[in-house]
């Protein structure tokens, strides 16, 4: 039985993305199980390109207090995905 999970959650739109998207490299958040090679297969498969790495960072969700109590944001995982020259994702 094979389960059918999530890999792309989507594109991460910052400041910090944009100018990496110059450079060729786009970054997505992804779930936090997520392999190099899942990510490398979903990017073929939205975008039609063929991505030549990929680079995954994984983030320690926030400590917070609000309201007197004690909790803690989500951890996450964004992948850096570079692309060949010439090739380009349409994000937005």
């Amino acid at each position: 039985m094979t389960t059918i999970k999530s890999v792309l959650i989507g594109p991460r739109i910052t400041e910090k993305a944009a100018i990496a998207s110059e450079g060729g490299a786009y970054v997505f958040n992804v779930a936090i199980d997520a392999t190099k090679n899942e990510i490398k297969k979903e990017i073929k498969r939205i975008y039609k390109v063929d991505p030549v790495k990929v680079n995954t960072v994984n983030t320690k969700g926030k400590k917070t207090f609000i309201r007197g109590k004690h909790g803690s944001k989500k951890d996450t995982r964004k992948a850096y995905v570079y692309l060949k020259d010439g090739d380009k994702i349409n994000v937005i």
